[in-house]
């Protein structure tokens, strides 16, 4: 299970990554495998409806089990799938990099991590940074 003091590590920890690498202003969702939201923030500055983007990463991650990385490759190997998928979850599936399951140290799915603001790469790489600072394991779909 992912406590409320795990999804709030992850989100403080991938907002000090940012900050320290210069990222623009983030929305971080955290989920948990349910889909439930147990953290949410937007940093002042983040542009309209980045919350919902990063809702759509993380919420795309849980619902089909793996990393938004690899729903990306889906995206352009299978769009058709995808588009499926995404009516399927109620159109909350954003495919790009930047949602990342959140997994036990022995690989439990425990939820997802979904941020957007900067590139997918960085959004990326800060969920990578909050969920090790939960010692948890990110599994960015790659």
């Amino acid at each position: 299970m992912l406590t409320l003091a795990q999804a709030q590590t992850i989100l403080q920890t991938a907002l000090g990554h940012a900050e320290s690498n210069g990222f623009k202003p983030l929305a971080i969702a955290v989920l948990d495998a349910r889909g439930s939201q147990k953290a949410f923030a937007a940093q002042d500055g983040t542009s309209l409806r980045r919350g919902e983007i990063a809702l759509g990463k993380a919420h795309g991650a849980v619902a089909l089990g793996v990393g938004s990385r690899a729903i990306h490759k889906m995206a352009l190997d299978r769009p058709y799938f995808v588009e499926a998928a995404t009516h399927a979850v109620g159109g909350s599936l954003v495919p790009v990099p930047g949602g990342v399951l959140i997994r036990s140290p022995e690989g439990a799915l425990l939820g997802a991590v979904g941020i957007s603001g900067d590139t997918s790469d960085n959004d990326e790489a800060a969920a990578c940074a909050g969920i090790a600072a939960a010692g948890l394991k990110a599994d960015t779909g790659a």
